[in-house]
């Protein structure tokens, strides 16, 4: 390959910086809609698995739609449709998107990994004499990490390749990016391989990070 013709796709008149700022909207949106969907989807699990039938109903009816939904129509719903004149910015609202949306996997996640635990050794731990919230976070929750964990760092790559999506309502991500720089190279093929090299790397290094927090953790 010309490494001419990748300097000017690439480096010319700032291209790489284009695409570092494109790199650091799309990690900035998959960040914050993690943190955000990670804490919700807890308690929507809370919810799902509770005992207070009106919330248990709210949270299933919520998990069925949200799932059910692709995330571009929902980004769009809430971008063109809720908070078309409440003067948020389109990053905000891909942010707000994206953590309803990653919240409803994470409940599901929750629920079936709880649903995959032995109930024996909570309530072993109970007759021993610990505490509800003892049996909860020196019995229930490291298993529930250890069994959540895979799915769970799949559901942040799935985030990170939604989040392609959300050029639609006029944010420049790394997506919009590599496509703008396209057209204007009339380069497609190099380009976009190039921007799907980007979001490989993201996504390994992703599962790099789980890796290393379960090397730290034994």
């Amino acid at each position: 390959m010309d490494s001419e013709l990748l300097y000017k796709i690439f480096f010319k008149d700032g291209s790489w910086l284009t695409i570092l700022n494109g790199l650091w909207v799309t990690v900035q949106i998959s960040a914050l809609a993690l943190v955000l969907g990670t804490i919700l989807g807890a308690l929507l699990c809370f919810f799902r698995v509770g005992h207070f039938k009106p919330l248990k109903v709210a949270a299933q009816i919520y998990i069925a739609i949200v799932r059910g939904s692709p995330v571009l129509m929902l980004l769009m719903l809430l971008f063109y449709g809720v908070f078309a004149r409440q003067g948020l910015s389109p990053v905000l609202v891909a942010v707000i998107t994206f953590a309803l949306h990653t919240a409803a996997h994470v409940a599901e996640l929750l629920r079936s990994s709880l649903m995959a635990l032995d109930k024996g050794q909570v309530e072993a731990a109970r007759t021993l004499g610990f505490s509800k919230w003892q049996a909860f976070r020196l019995v229930t929750l490291p298993q529930l990490a250890r069994i959540a964990k895979s799915v769970y760092q799949s559901t942040v790559v799935n985030l990170i390749q939604w989040t392609s999506v959300v050029g639609y309502v006029t944010i420049t991500d790394l997506t919009r990016v590599i496509n703008n720089i396209a057209s204007r190279t009339m380069q497609p093929l190099i380009t976009i391989t190039g921007g799907m090299i980007i979001y490989l790397a993201l996504s390994y290094l992703v599962y790099g990070l789980f890796s290393l927090t379960e090397r730290w953790r034994r």
